[in-house]
C-alpha cells in the first residue's frame, strides 16, 4: 500500500513540473488540429471519390 502512495505523490511532484500551455495557445492549437483535420478530410474524400469513378469506368 505505501508504494501506490509513494506513485501517485511522485505523480503529483511531477504534475507541478509541467508547463502548461496558455488559454491562447491552446485555442491556436486546438483549431490547428481541426483545420488539419477538415483538410485531410476533404482531401481523402475527393481522393476517394475519383478512385471511385475511375474503377468504375474501367469496369464498364
Amino acid at each position: 500500500m505505501q508504494r501506490i502512495m509513494n506513485f501517485f505523490k511522485e505523480v503529483a511532484r511531477e504534475m507541478k513540473k509541467v508547463s502548461w500551455p496558455s488559454r491562447k495557445e491552446l485555442v491556436n492549437y486546438t483549431a490547428i488540429v481541426l483545420a488539419t483535420v477538415a483538410f485531410f478530410t476533404l482531401f481523402f474524400a475527393i481522393v476517394d471519390l475519383g478512385i471511385s469513378k475511375l474503377i468504375r469506368l474501367v469496369f464498364e
